[in-house]
């Protein structure tokens, strides 16, 4: 017999495919702000994201009339017709992200456009509470606290709080060196691990992620051709490692794994490392 799922069922399903952990959330909610036009992304998680998450950006912020759409599926600023999808200039488009964390955790959205007064708004469960007017600087906080409380059977895939924190901080470490000209933070238990001004420019991101001494080293890498540019920065043979965990690739600003890249990448070294 064929019938029809609970609205909760599908948002707990739909949710699941699109927030895998804590870090799915903060790489949702990071690019969110980026599409916003902040300056500064801050990010701070506790119990590795799994008790609470907090993205602050200096964004545009939203309306209230906006605010009032945020956890709605699928509702989105960013595209209004089919042909848009051929023409992609933001990170998330789909309208899905919000709605996703709003279903398996209980969220809250403040935000406050530059013009504009302070709001907020409430999501638990997928249950969406009413917009309030509250005090708030301009641009946005999503809080996100007790992910997958209704969901615990994907409660129970997460790893210890550090493996999480580490997935997350990773997340933000990628936004910062695909984004110069923006100011990321990154704090674990009250502890700020990564912090980059807007203004420092890549090497100095390599180096608050991987270590200055090797930032220093590393080389330029420049190449223009064909209405394609690729830049970025490289070490030199004895910096090499045996895992590819420093190696980051980015596609207009999206971070990327692509076997193709990393074979040209190891072709290039060949003849300077050992096998």
């Amino acid at each position: 017999m064929i019938r029809r799922l609970p609205k909760d069922v599908v948002d707990r399903i739909a949710a699941g495919e699109v927030i895998e952990r804590p870090s799915s959330v903060v790489k949702e909610l990071v690019e969110n702000a980026l599409d916003a036009g902040a300056r500064q992304v801050d990010v701070s998680v506790e119990a590795g994201g799994k008790r609470s998450l907090r993205i602050a950006d200096d964004g545009c912020g939203m309306a209230p009339d906006d605010l009032e759409l945020a956890f709605v599926p699928h509702a989105t600023s960013k595209l209004s017709a089919v042909d848009d999808l051929l023409e992609i200039a933001s990170f998330g488009f789909r309208g899905e992200a919000l709605a996703s964390v709003g279903a398996v955790a209980r969220a809250r959205i403040v935000s406050r456009p530059a013009d504009g007064d302070g709001h907020e708004v409430t999501c638990e469960a997928g249950a969406i509470g009413e917009v309030r007017p509250c005090g708030a600087a301009p641009g946005t906080v999503v809080e996100v606290k007790n992910l997958f409380f209704n969901v615990p059977a994907r409660s129970r895939f997460m790893k210890s709080d550090a493996a999480e924190a580490s997935r997350c901080l990773d997340q933000v470490v990628k936004a910062a060196l695909a984004h110069e000209g923006v100011g990321f933070s990154f704090s674990h238990g009250g502890r700020c691990s990564f912090r980059v001004a807007p203004d420092a420019d890549r090497r100095s991101r390599v180096g608050e992620a991987y270590g200055h001494e090797l930032a220093a080293r590393m080389i330029a890498v420049e190449r223009a051709d064909g209405g394609v540019r690729v830049e970025g920065l490289i070490g030199p043979p004895d910096t090499a490692k045996g895992r590819t965990t420093h190696q980051a690739v980015f596609l207009n600003g999206r971070p990327i794994v692509d076997p193709a890249i990393r074979a040209a990448v190891r072709q290039a070294f060949r003849e300077f490392l050992a096998p």
